[in-house]
C-alpha cells in the first residue's frame, strides 16, 4: 500500500513538473513576443526617420526628445490624450459606482425580477458591439449627444456595466451576512451599510474590475470612431489612427513611435501599480 502511494506521488510530481515546465516555456515565448516589439518601439521613438529606415535595430545616436514634442504638439496627441483621460476617467467612476450598487443589490437582496435582471445583464455580455452601432448612432443623435464627450462617456458606461456587475456579483455574494446584520443593528441604514461596510470589503474585486475596465476603455476604437467623429473631441485611439493614415509617404516615424509610447505608458503605469490587487483578487471571486 505504501509503495503504491509513493509511486502515485512520484507520478504526480513528474506530471506537475512537466506542466510547470511547459507553462514556463510558453509564457517565456509569449513574454518575448510582447516585450520585444514594445522595446523596439520605445527605442525607435528616440531615433530620426532616417535612422529608423537605414538601421531599424540599431541604437539611437542620441535621445531625440523632439519626437515627443512633435507628437504631443504638432500631431495633437496632447489634446487627444486629455480627451481620453476625461472620457475614460468619468466613465470609469460612473461604471464602478453603478456596477457596484447593481451587483450588491442583486447579490444580497431577493425581490421579484432579481434573476431576470441578472440574466439580462449576463446576456448583454454576449451582445456584439458592432450590432448596436447603428441604433446608438441615432439615439445619441436624437439626444444631441452625437460627436460629444458626454455621449461617449454614457456609451462607455453602458457597455462596461454588464461586465462590472457580473464580476462584482461574486464578491458581494460571498461576503458574510453577519457583518451586514451587525451594521444594521448598530443603526446604520442601507446606504451607510453599503458604502462604509460592504463596499470596502469588496475592495480587491473593485480594484481588479477597475483595471480591466480601464484597459478596455482606454483601448476602445470602434465606438469613438463611429460616435465621435468631431476632430477636436477625438480620443487617443482615433488620433493615432488619423496621424498614421494621413501622413502618407512623408510620415515622421520618430514622432509616430513617440505617440505610440505616449498611448501605451498610462496603461503600463496603471497595471504596474495595481498588479498585486489584480493577481490576488481574481482567485477570491469564485462563483457559487
Amino acid at each position: 500500500m505504501t509503495a503504491v502511494t509513493i509511486d502515485r506521488k512520484v507520478q504526480t510530481t513528474r506530471g506537475d513538473r512537466a506542466v510547470a515546465g511547459t507553462s514556463h516555456v510558453l509564457l517565456s515565448i509569449w513574454s518575448i513576443i510582447v516585450v520585444v516589439p514594445f522595446l523596439w518601439t520605445l527605442m525607435s521613438s528616440f531615433k530620426t526617420t532616417k535612422q529608423i529606415l537605414s538601421s531599424p535595430f540599431a541604437l539611437p545616436d542620441r535621445l531625440h526628445w523632439e519626437n515627443y514634442v512633435n507628437a504631443w504638439e504638432t500631431a495633437g496627441i496632447g489634446r487627444f490624450f486629455f480627451n481620453t483621460v476625461i472620457v475614460v476617467g468619468s466613465a470609469l467612476v460612473l461604471v464602478m459606482l453603478l456596477g457596484a450598487m447593481l451587483a450588491y443589490v442583486l447579490a444580497r437582496f431577493r425581490f421579484p425580477g432579481n434573476k431576470l435582471i441578472y440574466n439580462v445583464m449576463l446576456g448583454a455580455l454576449a451582445f456584439p458591439v458592432f450590432l448596436a452601432i447603428i441604433p446608438l448612432f441615432f439615439i445619441l443623435k436624437n439626444l444631441l449627444l452625437l460627436n460629444t464627450l458626454p455621449g461617449l462617456i454614457i456609451t462607455y458606461v453602458a457597455f462596461a456595466l454588464p461586465f462590472t456587475m457580473f464580476f462584482l456579483y461574486a464578491f458581494f455574494k460571498q461576503l458574510p451576512d453577519e457583518i451586514y446584520e451587525a451594521a444594521i443593528v448598530d443603526g446604520a441604514g442601507e446606504w451607510r451599510a453599503f458604502f462604509q461596510v460592504m463596499l470596502p470589503m469588496a475592495g480587491p474585486g473593485m480594484a481588479s474590475v477597475a483595471i480591466m475596465n480601464f484597459l478596455g476603455l482606454w483601448n476602445q476604437f470602434l465606438l469613438p470612431l463611429v460616435l465621435n467623429s468631431k476632430k477636436e473631441n477625438n480620443v487617443l485611439s482615433q488620433g493615432m489612427a488619423n496621424y498614421a493614415s494621413k501622413a502618407g509617404y512623408a510620415v515622421d516615424f520618430g514622432s509616430l513611435f513617440a505617440a505610440a509610447v505616449i498611448t501605451i505608458i498610462p496603461v503600463l503605469v496603471v497595471y504596474i501599480i495595481f498588479q498585486r490587487q489584480l493577481q490576488g483578487s481574481v482567485s477570491q471571486g469564485t462563483f457559487r
